[in-house]
């Protein structure tokens, strides 16, 4: 039976090994040029890797690590969302030279400096709530480089518990958001299955 038992823990270990190299894998990718067809999906991908990437972490209690995780997973559906509604926001746009820089800098980059901005501009073009996630996930930005604080002077959480419940709220909504992309996106099987991986792993929390 123990003999049994170690075969047990050395096959999930290697299924765990092997789903984490996949992960990686996607993450890795280069992405697509931003005015190619698939940079939406590659982004949206991007996303979702990161995101159960941020759910392993957190599960082994690596918080700071899983933070910087999260908000990457946010960031990249940022830059799939700001490429989708590219053409509604530069209509928004006042001048050329904010049209020029959506193209060619918030869609690429999504600056950090920027995603509140970025954010409300996505807003007034339909994406209800949007503002609210990403401070959270700006939030758990600074919690990636200074950890908790007691003071709330650098981090706004005062608990590495605090922290990670936000980071599974924002995991939550990512996925919600993802999914409620079928079928203004291409939508591939490959953006499913990893979609499904990260509701899988929210599961255990």
């Amino acid at each position: 039976m123990p003999q049994l038992c170690h075969i047990c823990t050395a096959s999930k270990f290697l299924k765990r090994q092997s789903a984490a190299i996949v992960v990686v894998e996607l993450v890795e990718r280069p992405l697509p040029k931003p005015s190619d067809e698939g940079y939406i999906e590659a982004r949206l991908l991007e996303a979702l890797a990161e995101a159960k990437l941020a759910l392993e972490y957190l599960e082994r209690g690596f918080t700071r690590d899983a933070a910087g995780m999260a908000f990457h997973a946010w960031k990249a559906l940022l830059a799939a969302l700001l490429r989708l509604e590219l053409e509604r926001l530069k209509a928004l746009a006042k001048t050329e030279e904010e049209r020029r820089w959506l193209e060619s800098r918030a869609v690429p980059r999504v600056p950090t400096v920027k995603m509140k901005e970025l954010s409300r501009l996505l807003r007034d073009v339909g994406h209800e709530g949007i503002t609210f996630v990403t401070d959270k996930a700006l939030d758990l930005h600074d919690y990636q480089y200074h950890g908790p604080d007691p003071d709330m002077a650098l981090s706004k959480y005062t608990t590495r518990e605090s922290a990670a419940a936000d980071m599974v709220e924002l995991l939550q909504e990512l996925t919600r958001r993802v999914e409620a992309l079928k079928g203004r996106v291409r939508w591939s099987g490959e953006l499913e299955k990893a979609l499904e991986e990260v509701r899988r792993a929210l599961e255990s929390f």
